[in-house]
């Protein structure tokens, strides 16, 4: 029998296995972002700069925490418009205004973002930056 029925899953009931079967799924999202979606790549390069730049600046540990939920934020966007986009495709692969609209909405959400992850950057590392001068 298929896992949906009348366009809802089906919910067998909690197991442990259907938990880590569940986690290696979200796993393999997190893979295919990384290696198949060209602006994660950017994303990603700018997370490892980041990261590099706060271990050599010595971040305070708030200062991570406000590092680390802006590149998850950013990661996660990138995601959800990746997936927008791949479904957006497949439901309708000829040109649609409506589809465009919905594609450059979210395209939209992870520019502000990631204008907001730079925000957060400029206010943690150009006070430690105009130290070192």
């Amino acid at each position: 029998m298929p896992p949906q029925q009348n366009g809802y899953m089906k919910n067998d009931g909690f197991t442990f296995r259907k938990r880590l079967r569940s986690f290696r799924y979200a796993f393999n999202g997190i893979r295919l972002l990384i290696t198949k979606e060209h602006n994660a790549w950017i994303h990603c390069f700018a997370a490892v700069c980041v990261v590099i730049a706060g271990v050599l600046l010595g971040l305070s540990r708030m200062e991570w925490v406000a590092v680390v939920i802006v590149i998850g934020a950013v990661l996660a966007a990138e995601a959800v418009n990746s997936a927008l986009e791949a479904i957006a495709d497949f439901v309708s692969p000829e040109y649609s205004e409506a589809i465009k609209r919905t594609k450059d909405l979210a395209a939209g959400a992870v520019l502000l973002m990631a204008i907001a992850a730079a925000i957060v950057g400029g206010i943690i590392f150009f006070p430690k930056l105009i130290a070192l001068c």
